[in-house]
C-alpha cells in the first residue's frame, strides 16, 4: 500500500467583498468580523495537527486567516496560489458582471474564459495545480509520507485544484464548492490523487493525520492498488 503526504487546502475567511457581493480579485480586501470568527473557529479544528509546512497566497485575506487560525505558524508565500487575475472585473459588483457577455462563458465554459486585462482561468488552474504538486513532492521528500501540510488560497483556485484531483475537465469546476474557511484534503499518490475531504466546515480533522507506518516482519504480496490512501475506499477496479 502507498503512503503519501496529505494536503489541506484552506480557503480564507469571509471578506468585506464577499459580504457586499463584489469580486475582490487581487485587491487588498480584508476579513470582516464574520471572516475573523471563521478563521478563529477553523484554527480550533486545526489545533494539534502536526503541520510540516504552511503555504499561502500572498494576498492579505489569506495571511489574516492564518494569523488567526495558526498564530504560531510561519507561512511561506506562494505566488502560484494567488487569486485568479480578473483584470478589469476586479472590484465590480457580481450583479453587474452577470450581465457581461463573458459571464456565461465563465460559468459554462471556464476553460475558454480570459478576463479583460487579466488572466485566463486555464492559466490560473495550471499554475495552481503545478504549485501544490511541487510543494507536495518537496514536503514528502523532506518530511516523509506521513507529513500533513496546509495551503491557504481562494475559492476558484481551490476548485481548480480539486477538479484536477478528480480528473475532471476545468469546464466542470463550477460544480465544486469551497466555502470561506472550509478545509479540503487531497493525497497525491503515484497512480492518482485522492480527494479525502471536500468543503469541510465543521468535521474533526484529526483523522486526516496518517498513522505511523508499522514495520512488517515479512514481505507481503505486492499490490498495485493505492486505494487505501483514499480513506476507506475499496480496491479500485
Amino acid at each position: 500500500m502507498v503512503s503519501v503526504a496529505t494536503l489541506l487546502l484552506l480557503r480564507h475567511g469571509r471578506t468585506t467583498a464577499n459580504a457586499d457581493g463584489g469580486l475582490a480579485g487581487r485587491q487588498p480586501v480584508e476579513l470582516d468580523e464574520t471572516g475573523r470568527g471563521q478563521a478563529a473557529a477553523v484554527g480550533e479544528r486545526l489545533k494539534g495537527l502536526p503541520l510540516a509546512a504552511v503555504v499561502t497566497s500572498p494576498l492579505i485575506r489569506c495571511r489574516q486567516t492564518l494569523e488567526l487560525a495558526l498564530p504560531g505558524a510561519e507561512p511561506v508565500a506562494e505566488e502560484g496560489l494567488i487569486e485568479c487575475g480578473y483584470g478589469a472585473w476586479e472590484g465590480q459588483p457580481l450583479k453587474k458582471l452577470a450581465k457581461e457577455p463573458l459571464w456565461p462563458v465563465v460559468q459554462q465554459h471556464p476553460s475558454a474564459a480570459v478576463f479583460p486585462e487579466g488572466e485566463s482561468m486555464a492559466a490560473m488552474s495550471a499554475r495552481a495545480v503545478a504549485a501544490v504538486r511541487a510543494w507536495d513532492a518537496r514536503i514528502s521528500a523532506e518530511h516523509g509520507p506521513e507529513a500533513v501540510w496546509l495551503a491557504c488560497s481562494h475559492g476558484d483556485v481551490i476548485k481548480a485544484i480539486v477538479a484536477d484531483a478528480l480528473g475532471v475537465h476545468l469546464d466542470l469546476f463550477q460544480r465544486i464548492v469551497a466555502d470561506p474557511a472550509s478545509v479540503t484534503a487531497i493525497r497525491y499518490t503515484p497512480l492518482r490523487p485522492f480527494l479525502v475531504r471536500l468543503n469541510d466546515t465543521g468535521g474533526d480533522l484529526a483523522g486526516l493525520v496518517p498513522p505511523p507506518r508499522k514495520r512488517r516482519r515479512r514481505a507481503t504480496k505486492a499490490t498495485d492498488s493505492d486505494a487505501a490512501v483514499g480513506g476507506g475506499a475499496g480496491v479500485a477496479r
